[in-house]
């Protein structure tokens, strides 16, 4: 499925809808609203200002939208859901609106001012709604139908995982699961679906699996002897972007108890990857963003003073930088300055102490005082890393760290944090807030 060509669907759409909802509302003004306070209309002059409008109200729409989470997985719309969200959005919008561009307005009655309210809230809301029901539509009568579907990996390979197979090719509405094989956990031969579905290996593979067929769903259906391995499979599929669904009974092992009754198709429970929604990521990158911008202005005398101190004490660079892990274990380039001596970690990686010889006097200041952490923000400026998180490792001590403590990896759903609270995040907390 071409997943770009249906975002840009809907970028067209709600661009659609946004030009025609203010031309309805601008018409609308000129007819009904100005007449009653300037008289009789002649004619409708359409003035720089709406033209200046027609561009620029319908891409701030789409920035809203895109910040809000609208065009992820576009092909996973739930109509009611969306008319929920279309809603809530066009109602802020348009309150910002009203505010920014209609509250100044020359009108015959403070009532007309309620009328313009529900007149720009009307059209915007109905006609973004109305494209994107009939986009929406479409879609969910090609998966139903059949016509397109995700391709989806089963992991499991007796009873359940062969009744789940079933029940799933069975609906006659299709929910859009393209099966395109099966991995084993236990036993290398006497699969129920070796028959009917194609055995792509171990689920030991199924990283490289995912990469190689194009996974976008992954169904756990596993029997209660191989239960001991779902906190591995979990941990597999970590970072992967796959949706992965289970079966109730072992959402029971992971959370507890659960009572679900299915209506139509097989009960399956997905496994939600997401910390916290589209919205509220927008919001907290935008606070990161402007936070670090203003430590980095604040703190400038900070990091001149600094980065000469630490080229006349010692030979070397002013920075230094390595490679760390970040959200979803995707790595970057961390920044800091240089608190050792050059050539430190000539012969690999190695944690740290006070009593560390390797650390130069002012670098121990620097650490006491974390001012050796201050460059980070331009990591916060550019995304690797926020102001709240947890703290960045190594992939060399990772990879230690989940030989003992598995759900480590779990901590890479979360974008790493700055550094943790001393004088001087304090002052800049101070002098923000």
């Amino acid at each position: 499925m071409n997943t770009k060509w249906q975002i840009t669907k809907y970028l067209i759409a709600d661009f659609m809808s946004a030009s025609i909802a203010w031309s309805a509302f601008f018409i609308f003004r000129k007819v009904y609203i100005e007449p009653q306070k300037f008289g009789p209309l002649i004619n409708i002059d359409f003035t720089y200002e709406f033209f200046y409008g027609l561009l620029v109200i319908p891409i701030t729409w789409i920035i809203a939208y895109t910040a809000t989470g609208t065009y992820r997985e576009p092909f996973r719309k739930s109509r009611l859901r969306e008319m929920g969200q279309t809603l809530l959005i066009s109602l802020i919008g348009v309150i910002v609106l009203f505010f920014v561009l209609l509250l100044d307005d020359e009108i015959a009655h403070y009532k007309h001012y309620y009328i313009s309210f529900l007149a720009l809230l009307g059209f915007h809301f109905g006609l973004t709604f109305l494209f994107r029901f009939i986009l929406t539509s479409i879609t969910a009568f090609r998966i139903h139908n059949r016509i397109i579907g995700f391709n989806t990996l089963i992991v499991g390979s007796n009873e359940k995982a062969f009744d789940l197979y079933n029940e799933l090719q069975g609906q006659r509405k299709s929910s859009g699961f393209k099966i395109i094989g099966f991995v084993h956990l236990n036993g290398n031969h006497d699969h129920l679906l070796d028959e009917i579905v194609p055995h792509l290996g171990h689920f030991k593979d199924v990283k490289q699996l995912i990469n190689d067929y194009h996974v976008e769903e992954v169904v756990l259906a596993i029997e209660t002897s191989e239960h001991d391995k779902i906190g591995k499979l979990v941990n597999d599929l970590e970072g992967t972007g796959v949706v992965a669904k289970i079966i109730p009974d072992m959402y029971d092992i992971l959370s507890g108890q659960v009572k679900m009754t299915s209506i139509f198709g097989a009960p399956l429970i997905e496994i939600n990857k997401r910390i916290m929604p589209d919205w509220q990521r927008s919001v907290k990158r935008v606070v990161d963003v402007v936070s670090a911008i203003a430590a980095l202005v604040l703190l400038s005398p900070v990091l001149l003073v600094g980065g000469i101190i630490i080229k006349l004490s010692s030979p070397g660079s002013v920075f230094y930088t390595h490679e760390r892990i970040g959200l979803n274990g995707k790595p970057f380039r961390i920044f800091k300055f240089r608190s050792m001596f050059r050539d430190a970690e000539k012969n690999g990686p190695t944690l740290s102490s006070k009593s560390d010889p390797r650390i130069t006097k002012f670098g121990k200041f620097m650490r006491k005082t974390r001012i050796d952490e201050i460059p980070n923000f331009w990591n916060v400026i550019k995304g690797d890393m926020s102001l709240v998180g947890p703290r960045p490792e190594r992939q060399f001590f990772i990879n230690q760290i989940i030989l003992k403590a598995p759900h480590y990896i779990h901590l890479q759903k979360i974008k790493n944090l700055k550094s943790s609270l001393n004088l001087v995040d304090l002052l800049l907390l101070i002098l923000l807030y």
